[in-house]
Parts: structure tokens; sequence; C-alpha cells
């Protein structure tokens, strides 16, 4: 009898050594470390490449790349779980698609800053633009008061600033009888090509190779710049996640300051050290 319990001792204590000389396998741990982050414009992607590779190397995450050709599907995939992070909007335009979306995300870091710019590729200057001229500004709620503001500045046209989410029908002073056309911003480079004018995004512009010698006004954004900064977003339940936290650090760096500066020029500035 005490020799079986012994060989039963022995046979327990060599079975649990075994056990525990086995590596422990996370399946999930590539899942946790492979992030789908979504953007728009090939420009985007090119930066986005590049921050990858460097997170891979430094923090093992891989960033596997979604791009869209508008601004509202990638809030929408945000949401439904289609995406784990979004980069490609200002916070003003993510505020207001936020709240159509219950409230469901969060920002977790600033990255740059986009002026939106007034183009034509028949005027040479802000003067030439005669009366009817056809001018394309984006349809959205939030790019389109931008635009707005564009052609205010350009004294071209004024606006009821009192009204929530200014359109064209808000204009209240239109000296030259311009005809504005909303049309879908990632279509604004398209319609520009039979309009007189256009105001029009930086990164589709950018995408577009639209000419500096075709831009008549730049917006200003020496002052008020804060909700024209562009954010990394996430779910609001995941937002602290620390990959993700990862993510933006590595984006907050000189290294991605220099690829801003190499890929977009004076087109879009790195916004994180903004106060």
């Amino acid at each position: 009898m005490r020799s079986e319990i012994k060989f039963g001792l022995v046979l327990a204590t060599t079975a649990l050594a075994t056990t525990a000389a086995l590596p422990v396998v996370n399946a999930n741990a590539d899942a946790k470390k492979a992030v789908t982050v979504g953007v728009v414009g090939d420009t985007s992607r090119e930066l986005w490449e590049d921050i990858g590779q460097r997170a891979q190397k430094k923090y093992g995450i891989k960033i596997k790349l979604k791009e869209f050709n508008d601004y509202v599907k990638p809030n929408q995939a945000l949401a439904d779980g289609s995406l784990d992070l979004n980069a490609f909007q200002t916070k003003i335009f993510f505020d207001d698609q936020n709240k159509k979306l219950g409230n469901k995300l969060k920002s977790i870091g600033k990255t740059v800053i986009v002026p939106m710019r007034l183009y034509s590729l028949k005027a040479d200057k802000i003067s030439d633009i005669k009366k009817g001229s056809t001018i394309v500004v984006p349809n959205d709620a939030t790019n389109e008061e931008r635009a707005l503001n564009v052609l205010v500045q350009a004294k071209l046209i004024k606006y009821n600033k009192h009204v929530t989410d200014p359109t064209a029908k808000n204009i209240t002073s239109n000296p030259k009888n311009l005809k504005i056309k909303e049309v879908d911003a990632g279509q604004a480079v398209s319609a520009l090509q039979t309009a007189d004018a256009g105001v029009i995004n930086g990164n589709f512009a950018h995408d577009a190779n639209l000419k500096d010698k075709d831009i008549l006004l730049t917006q200003n954004l020496k002052k008020g710049v804060d909700p024209y900064v562009n954010l990394i977003a996430a779910r609001k339940d995941e937002a602290n996640k620390k990959v993700y936290k990862q993510i933006v650090k590595l984006y907050q760096t000189k290294e991605t300051k220099n690829d801003i500066k190499k890929l977009f020029g004076n087109s879009q500035y790195a916004a994180w050290n903004l106060k």
C-alpha cells in the first residue's frame, strides 16, 4: 500500500512539474497588439505607415490601416467596432459627429492642424472673382462653417453668426451675388474643375496635388485654433488602453513632426504642443 501511495505521489509530482514547464500561451496576445486605424487620404496612409514601423519596432504593435474617402464613415466604423482608432478629423467635427453617435467615442490625443484654403483654377487673386461666380464649399456642418469663415475673411460674404451650424442659406451679405455650391468635402476638388473657386480641406487638396499658385487665401489660424486641431479617437470604453496610449506617445514625437513637414510641407502642421 505504501509503495502504491509513494508511486502515485511520484506520478502526481511529475505531472505537476511537466505542466509547470509548459509555456503559458495567451491566444489574445497578438490580437491585443494589432490595432486597426482609420485614415482619410493616401498621404495620411503614408504617414501612418511610418508610425506603424516605429510602433512595431518599439512596442511590438502591428498597426493595420483602413482608408476612407469621406469624413462620416470613419466615425461610424469606430463606433461599431470595425476600427480600433481613427485619425482624420478636427475637434469641432468630432464633437458634432460623436453627439450624433451617442457620445460613444473619445479623443485621446492631438495630431495636426490643417488650414482650409480658397483655391481657384481660373482667378489669380480674390478681386478676379466676378459677379455671379460659383464657389464650392463642403456641405457637412462644421466644415461648411469653416468655409464660410474663409469667405468672410476674403471679404466676399457675411453670414449670421448667431446660427448654429450655418449654411449658405444664412448668408446675409453677398455683394457679388456668388452662387455657393455645397458638396461633399471629398468631392470639392473635382467640383473645382468647373466652379470658379472653392474652399477645400487641406488633406484633399494635398492628395489632389493642387498647386500653391492656385491658393487665393489661407484660413487664419492665429487664434482660437483649438476647434480645428485634428485628433486620434477611440471608443470611450477603450480609451485608456495601454496600447492606444503608446501609439499616441509615438505619434507625438520629433520623428513624426519631421515626417509631417516632409509629406505635407506648409499644408499642415504638428499641433500636439499648441496651447
